[in-house]
């Protein structure tokens, strides 16, 4: 199925840093294209791989399911560790359950996470998923919540059932794991969120290992905080989160230290 011009995956070349950023269910790397370039424009390599059934249709995203998903994240993370000393995870949203258990599965390579909106939880109407979705192939769609007028995420139009659910099973996996993750964590959280509750971001914090924790609160954007009014906020101290805990001086592209 052809892929929309606004979902076509983004790469950089780089330093021996290198940022893997992983969308939300039913976005595309439109979600995260401006912060991905801003981060390669900081001289990092970069990569924001399309996830498989993003960016066609919901009828083929409803025929994928998590493994697929966290499959080409784990990917693009080794493909990016092949070329990198240093590797950090970006997320939005279900991205952010992404990068987590791939710090719970390579505790030793990734260098620190930057959560958008983390989902490792959702609201309580969810829980009719597991039987809706045998009923039902889709429901009301859950993108661009975006507080700013005028911007759009380019998520589906309709949510598929079937696949949503499978998200929630990934999410029992992730949960399950947290305490594996040690690496330092940047966690932005909108003060009003109509996707993802913040009892979510909450369970992330107070279950995960980290001695590194940054929480910043969101007041003027909406889930989609990085097209929304906050994004420069995003994106200047996730650079900065990457500048300090990369291990290098100077550029991206300096060696690691020690």
């Amino acid at each position: 199925m052809q892929v929309s011009d606004f979902a076509q995956p983004f790469h950089a070349d780089g330093g021996r840093v290198g940022v893997l950023f992983c969308h939300g269910f039913t976005g595309s790397p439109w979600s995260l294209l401006e912060w991905a370039k801003v981060t390669a424009g900081a001289g990092y390599r970069v990569s924001l791989p399309r996830l498989p059934g993003h960016g066609t249709s919901w009828q083929e995203l409803n025929v994928t399911e998590w493994r697929d998903w966290y499959g080409a994240a784990e990917h693009a993370f080794l493909e990016l560790r092949a070329n990198c000393d240093t590797v950090f995870i970006a997320g939005l949203s279900m991205g952010c359950a992404l990068a987590l258990r791939l710090a719970e599965r390579y505790p030793d390579q990734v260098a620190g996470l930057a959560l958008v909106n983390p989902a490792v939880l959702g609201f309580p109407k969810m829980r009719a998923l597991p039987v809706l979705h045998h009923l039902r192939a889709s429901a009301k769609s859950i993108g661009s919540d975006i507080a700013e007028p005028g911007i759009q995420e380019q998520a589906y139009a309709r949510t598929p059932l079937k696949a949503a659910n499978s998200m929630m099973r990934m999410w029992v996996d992730v949960r399950a794991c947290l305490d594996l993750v040690h690496c330092p964590l940047l966690v932005f959280r909108s003060a009003t969120d109509h996707v993802v509750p913040a009892a979510s971001t909450a369970f992330v914090l107070s279950h995960v290992s980290s001695d590194v924790i940054t929480e910043r609160i969101l007041e003027r954007s909406y889930h989609v905080a990085t097209m929304d009014r906050d994004k420069e906020q995003i994106f200047t101290e996730s650079l900065q989160f990457f500048a300090e805990h990369s291990g290098t001086t100077g550029s991206p592209g300096a060696a690691p230290q020690g």
